[in-house]
């Protein structure tokens, strides 16, 4: 009798695990304009202009800041679970680079495992001036102010 007693609270919460571990599907973002391969395999390096990459791929996700004869199309596919932090899965990026005659130039493709990660930096850029406490800007004015004649 005192292990039904005991064993049954262990069961029930075996069971409130399971539900709980099970609720937590993940879910799945897809963001980005990402070309299928036959539509890629429509443009012909040396041939197609940029009106026939727009009409077969769609207008491009960016174009390069300095040079507005490179189109990229990003896309990215990333799953959160729960309550952390969304985990990229699958990154591509299509590069289409326009000769000065506005044809297909360079048609390339990158992946997840091509991109390096970037790190940023904390050093900070200097100001000019010093650095004040809260109420020395506030009361740092009083008594500064003199009637105009």
């Amino acid at each position: 009798m005192h292990n039904k007693i005991t064993r049954f609270p262990l069961i029930m919460l075996a069971g409130l695990a399971v539900i709980y571990v099970s609720a937590c599907s993940p879910r799945i973002a897809t963001r980005g304009n990402a070309p299928e391969p036959e539509q890629l395999e429509q443009i012909t390096v040396g041939e197609s202009t940029k009106g026939d990459v727009t009409d077969i791929l769609g207008s491009p996700s960016t174009i390069a800041a300095f040079d507005q004869n490179v189109w990229l199309y990003i896309s990215k596919t990333t799953e959160t679970v729960a309550f952390f932090e969304p985990e990229t899965v699958q990154q591509k990026v299509v590069l289409i680079s326009f000769d000065a005659g506005n044809r297909v130039e360079i048609l390339s493709q990158y992946d997840l495992e091509d991109g390096k990660p970037v790190i940023p930096t904390d050093r900070v850029t200097p100001t000019a001036g010093r650095e004040m406490t809260i109420l020395q800007q506030l009361f740092g004015n009083l008594g500064r102010f003199s009637e105009t004649k």
